[in-house]
Order: C-alpha cells, then sequence, then structure tokens
C-alpha cells in the first residue's frame, strides 16, 4: 500500500481548503499575456489569431482596444470581431480616445481583448493606467488578453534604460504581470525583427527612422531578447517548483529567503529598490524596504519627504513591504529590524559619503558590512546618499550654528555658577561638576556635536578659571593634566549618553503617541453605544493624529454612500469627492488623493472592510494638500479602518433590544 496515499479525511480538507479558492477563480476573469522583447514581434497579431480561435469556439469575444499603429495585417485581423467603441476625453481642447471600461464591464464579455497593458490613461479617466481598467474587469469576472514589452516591466526599467539608453516612462508593477493566469511569449530573431522593421511593417516611416537611431539597434534587440527569454525561464520555474511542492507534500522544504533593501530620500533609491525586487523575484524570496528617520532630522524637506513617499510607494507596487523606523543609529536600526524579521539578504545603495581623517570614519556600507553577522550584504553602485533623511544643507548648518552658541552659553553659565561656589568656598571638585552638569545638559538637548565642544571648552574653562595660576592657561602642577584628562573623558562620556538618552527618549516618544491613539480608539469604540459615538470617535482620533480632517461615510438603504452624522465638511460637498467615495465603496480598494486612481480627489478615501464585507469609507483630508501620508502613517490609518469596520458592523448585527 502506498504510505503518501492520503486518507478520506485528508482529502476532504482539502477539498474544503480547495473549494473558496476554485470558487474566487470562478468570480474572477483570467489574465493572459502576450509577451514580447519589443514592438514587432507580433504580440497583438498573435493575440487577435488567438482571439478568432476563441470566438470560432463559441466564446462571447469582444476588441476593448486594440493599438493596429497602422499595420494592414493587424487591422485585417479586426474583421469578424466586435469592437466596443472608444471613450471620447475633452482635455485642454485636445479630443482624446481612451478604452471604455464602463461599457466593457457593462457589456460584460466572456473574453476582453485589451493591447498595450502599460499605457497611461487621459486625465479624467477613473484610473490612471490602463493596467488598473485590466484589473477592474479580473474583478468584474471577465477574462482578458494584453500585451506587454519586456521594457514595461517595473522592476526592469533601469537594466532597459542601461542597455538602450532610453528610459520608458509607462511601467506596469511587477505583481501585475506576476499574478497573470498565462503568460505566452511572442518571440522572433532580431534580423527578422529588422527585416520587418525596414520593410515598415513595425512603424510608419516618420516613425521609424527615429526609432532605427535610438532603439531598434541589433545589440540592444539582443540583450532585451535575453532578458524577455530569463523573465518567462523565471515564471516558469516558479510554477514548475509551485507544482513540485503540491506533489510532494509530506517532504521538508528549507525556510524560504527573505531581503531587506534599505531606501532614502535620494532618487537613485528606485535603482536599487528595482535591483532588490529582481534579486526577490530570482530567489522566490519575500522582501522589505525599510526607511530608517534619525529623531534630529524630523523636519525634513517638503522635496525630502515626497521622495522619499515616492521611494516607498514604488517598493510596495513591486510588491515589498514598507517600513519607516525611527532612531538615531541607522545601521543599527536595520540590523535590529532584519533580525526580527529574520532578514537573510540586506540591498544598499553605495554612497557618496566621504571618509575623514585619513579614513578612519566608516560609512554606512562599511559598518553595515563589519555588522552584518549571518546576514549577506549587497552593495548597489548608485549615488548619493541613500539612507539619511536629512534637511537641507543650508538649514542643517545653520540650525548647527545656533545650537553651538547656545552650548557656549550654557558652559559661560556653569563657569558662572563655578565662581559663585568658589566665592562661598567649595572645593574644585563640586565645580567640576558642574561643568559636567552643563556638558549633560548640553548633550541632552542639543546633541552630541555641541556636547563635544561644550566638553572641550568646559575643561579650558576650568583650567583658566580654577587652577592655579588663575586666569591663564599654564599649568604648573602636572596632576591638573591627569585631571584635565579624566574630566574630558567623563564630560564625553556623560555628552554620548545623554544625547543617546534624548534619541531614545524622542523614539519612544513617538511610539508612545501612535500606540495611545489606537489604544484610545479601540477603548472608545468597545465603549460605544450606537454607531454615532463610533463615527465621532474614529473622527476625532483621526484627525488629531494625522493633522487633517476625517471624516467616516456610511451607506444608505440604497448602498450610496454620505455623512450621515455630525456635520459635513466642505469638501466633501464636491460631487467628485462623493463620486470617489462611492467608488472605493463599491470596489473595496483605496482611491483618491496620494493614489493612482482618481488622483484629483482632495482626500485619501479607504474602505470600512469587515468579514462579511464593506460597511463604509473612511476619508482624510491633510491640511496641506500637497502632502501625502508617510508609509507608516498609511499603515496605521489601515488599522484604524478595520477596527472601525468591525466596530460598525457589530453595531448592524446588535439585536435591536440589546
Amino acid at each position: 500500500m502506498n504510505e503518501e496515499r492520503p486518507t478520506p479525511e485528508q482529502m476532504l480538507a482539502r477539498l474544503r481548503t480547495e473549494e473558496p479558492q476554485a470558487a474566487d477563480q470562478r468570480r474572477r476573469g483570467r489574465l493572459k499575456v502576450f509577451f514580447g522583447y519589443a514592438a514587432g514581434v507580433g504580440k497583438t497579431y498573435t493575440m487577435l489569431e488567438m482571439a478568432h480561435t476563441q470566438k470560432a469556439q463559441g466564446v462571447d469575444v469582444i476588441i476593448g482596444l486594440v493599438e493596429t499603429h497602422r499595420r494592414a495585417e493587424t487591422v485585417a485581423l479586426l474583421e469578424g470581431l466586435e469592437v466596443l467603441p472608444r471613450k471620447i476625453i475633452e482635455y485642454r481642447n485636445v479630443t482624446l480616445k481612451e478604452f471604455d471600461l464602463d461599457a466593457a464591464k457593462q457589456r460584460k464579455p466572456a473574453l476582453c481583448v485589451v493591447d498595450e497593458l502599460a499605457h497611461t490613461n487621459s486625465p479624467g479617466v477613473c484610473h490612471s493606467k490602463r493596467w488598473q481598467d485590466v484589473k477592474e474587469l479580473l474583478d468584474s469576472g471577465i477574462n482578458v488578453y494584453t500585451t506587454i514589452n519586456v521594457q514595461h516591466i517595473e522592476s526592469l526599467n533601469d537594466v532597459v534604460a542601461q542597455i538602450s539608453g532610453i528610459r520608458v516612462a509607462e511601467t506596469v508593477p511587477d505583481h501585475v504581470f506576476d499574478q497573470a493566469d498565462e503568460v505566452e511569449l511572442v518571440d522572433l530573431p532580431p534580423d527578422e525583427l529588422l527585416d520587418r522593421f525596414n520593410q515598415g511593417k513595425v512603424y510608419v516611416p516618420e516613425q521609424a527612422v527615429q526609432a532605427m537611431q535610438n532603439f531598434f539597434k541589433k545589440p540592444n534587440l539582443i540583450a532585451l531578447r535575453e532578458i524577455a527569454l530569463r523573465k518567462t525561464a523565471d515564471r516558469v520555474n516558479i510554477e514548475v517548483q509551485t507544482a513540485h511542492l503540491g506533489q510532494n507534500v509530506s517532504r521538508t522544504w528549507p525556510t524560504r529567503e527573505r531581503l531587506l533593501v534599505c531606501v532614502g530620500p535620494s532618487p537613485t533609491s528606485a535603482k536599487v529598490i528595482r535591483s532588490a525586487r529582481r534579486m526577490a523575484y530570482s530567489l522566490n524570496a519575500e522582501w522589505i524596504a525599510v526607511a530608517v528617520e534619525q529623531p534630529q532630522s524630523r523636519k525634513i524637506t517638503d522635496e525630502d519627504q515626497r521622495r522619499l513617499n515616492k521611494n516607498l510607494q514604488l517598493a510596495e507596487s513591486l510588491g515589498a513591504q514598507t517600513m519607516i523606523l525611527l532612531g538615531e543609529n541607522v545601521v543599527e536600526e536595520i540590523l535590529e529590524y532584519a533580525a526580527g524579521k529574520n532578514v537573510t539578504k540586506i540591498v544598499i545603495g553605495k554612497t557618496e559619503e566621504k571618509r575623514r581623517f585619513c579614513g578612519m570614519r566608516d560609512t554606512i556600507v562599511d559598518k553595515l558590512l563589519a555588522s552584518s553577522g549571518d546576514m549577506d550584504v549587497y552593495v548597489v553602485r548608485g549615488f548619493g546618499d541613500l539612507m539619511r533623511i536629512a534637511p537641507s544643507e543650508h538649514s542643517r548648518s545653520r540650525w548647527q550654528l545656533v545650537k553651538y552658541l547656545h552650548s557656549l552659553w550654557i558652559i559661560i553659565l556653569a563657569t558662572a555658577i563655578g565662581l559663585l561656589l568658589r566665592a562661598v568656598g567649595l572645593t574644585e571638585a563640586n565645580i567640576v561638576m558642574t561643568v559636567l552638569l552643563g556638558v549633560a545638559v548640553t548633550a541632552f538637548y542639543l546633541g552630541i556635536g555641541p556636547a563635544v565642544f561644550a566638553s572641550v571648552i568646559g575643561v579650558l574653562s576650568f583650567n583658566f578659571f580654577f587652577t592655579l595660576p588663575y586666569y591663564t592657561l599654564v599649568v604648573y602642577d602636572l596632576g591638573y593634566i591627569y585631571t584635565f584628562a579624566i574630566m574630558l573623558i567623563i564630560a564625553l562620556s556623560i555628552g554620548t549618553m545623554a544625547h543617546r538618552l534624548r534619541r531614545h527618549v524622542q523614539a519612544l516618544r513617538e511610539t508612545q503617541k501612535r500606540t495611545e491613539s489606537l489604544y484610545q480608539l479601540t477603548r472608545h469604540l468597545v465603549g460605544a453605544v450606537g454607531t454615532a459615538d463610533i463615527v465621532i470617535a474614529t473622527q476625532h482620533q483621526i484627525s488629531e493624529l494625522l493633522d487633517g480632517e476625517a471624516l467616516v461615510l456610511l451607506p444608505d438603504g440604497s448602498n450610496r454612500v454620505g455623512v450621515r452624522f455630525g456635520e459635513v465638511p466642505p469638501f466633501i460637498r464636491e460631487s467628485h469627492e462623493i463620486s470617489t467615495a462611492q467608488w472605493v465603496y463599491e470596489h473595496n480598494r483605496p482611491a483618491g488623493h496620494g493614489t493612482d486612481t482618481l488622483p484629483t480627489a482632495e482626500a485619501l478615501y479607504v474602505p470600512l472592510m469587515s468579514l462579511d464585507g464593506p460597511v463604509g469609507v473612511l476619508a482624510i483630508k491633510l491640511k496641506q494638500t500637497q502632502e501625502r501620508l508617510r508609509a507608516d502613517q498609511r499603515h496605521l490609518l489601515e488599522t484604524f479602518a478595520s477596527q472601525v469596520a468591525m466596530a460598525v458592523q457589530r453595531e448592524r448585527t446588535r439585536p435591536v433590544n440589546s
């Protein structure tokens, strides 16, 4: 008898596990991607041939949108297929034609053909990217055929730019490609593609000349073809591993690799993030994008904050979990977090941080390499300081000067107190303690640099005012030299410890503030009597924490969301804001300000999802409309939304007489 044959109980358990997944697959449409390395290899042609095959088999097929680029052979393949009229968009006195998502959903075919997945939609369309339109079709249960070239995959953007010298602006997040149900590689040798190109079968003559001079060079095409083949092979390899794992359920598998990539506000962080994504994909590993925010640099410039948010959003779009850490020592914070998450590999960008004192000052990369222990560290070539989040050089240098002046005044005050103590007959030991106290105060409030400065000035001041001969820096008693040395060491030690204590206190305050807000919200939700109390508590806590205007919108009997309790803020009275909130409620996905869906809205809208489905929408409008929530703030907002959704659902299901 086969010992690995499952028992009837095991088969029943497996059926119960697979049944919801199968039901979900039936509800969601299937995505097939026709994948190539360049325009002209025949992706659209092959896709239309497959559409004709499906129609011949009785499948309801429509052409949602196909870009023929005036190729006669492609135009000919449209004959016999139902073509959906395009949506007309008027933008700045220009008439634009886009894919009509609403019409496609209303028509609800079995299969919809949507060309050029990486296309950017015109302003005024619901989604900013066509891949988001495709995702909504899939969520509606419609199967989709689409096309994409290798240069449009986000994590390969830098590689293609380095090979071809051209950076493609329109990209698709890797998870869209990775989650496709089927990928068909449409391949053509570069020589044949160039022949088609020269015959005018790829671009019309006015476009062909420019393309030949830039992108369509044989070395470029050979390299891009290799990348496309490798990308397809990686996907097949993962499918094989998954199938093999499914056939060997009793086999023990090793722990998966987990990557951590260090992110900062530098523009070159994007390159490091994409490199980490490619590495994580090739290793089939989870990966985390981490930024370290130093307490002394909390007030960073708006431009740095915008770039940091953009880099973290890029990492999220590529499938990473994002996290912002708060701490003084960048390396220590990274390694401590990595150890807690069982990270095996760390990816960081090479910086331009200069060594000082003949190489005695290590860079962040050096320190990370020296302290990483069992974790592997991969250094990606880049420019700029990729990790530190700091204000502009001008504002930082001006603030540093002010701190040093303050430290000087503290030592002057300590010296004046010392002179008073000597006048009343106290010994030098008491005066030394006064100077050390001044150094400790300086370190705690002004930082380590001013503390070192205060230590040196304090020793010199003590020598000048309190050792014989007075009012001179000359030392007659050699024992004082030892005293000065010990005094300087103690002052520096106290200053360093006080400085670290200050930073830890700031970090704890930040953590405490967030924890306290979550605790207060949870406490109010648990004790709330009625939905009105839940809404008021939520709006108050979130508004206070995120320094903005929070609003909870709940549905009525016809499932139209709106303000049910309290005053109606001015921003929500706009029709497009309510429409955005309604879209979020119906599609269960965030939208609005700071997202790629309906980004023109003034507020960010997050769905309130309970176990039984959506129960409302949470909106947050920041005081400064140009700002975006940081990654850690977005995570906290999602946590709040989850708590609120459960509370609202609890009130809905509460018996009337309870």
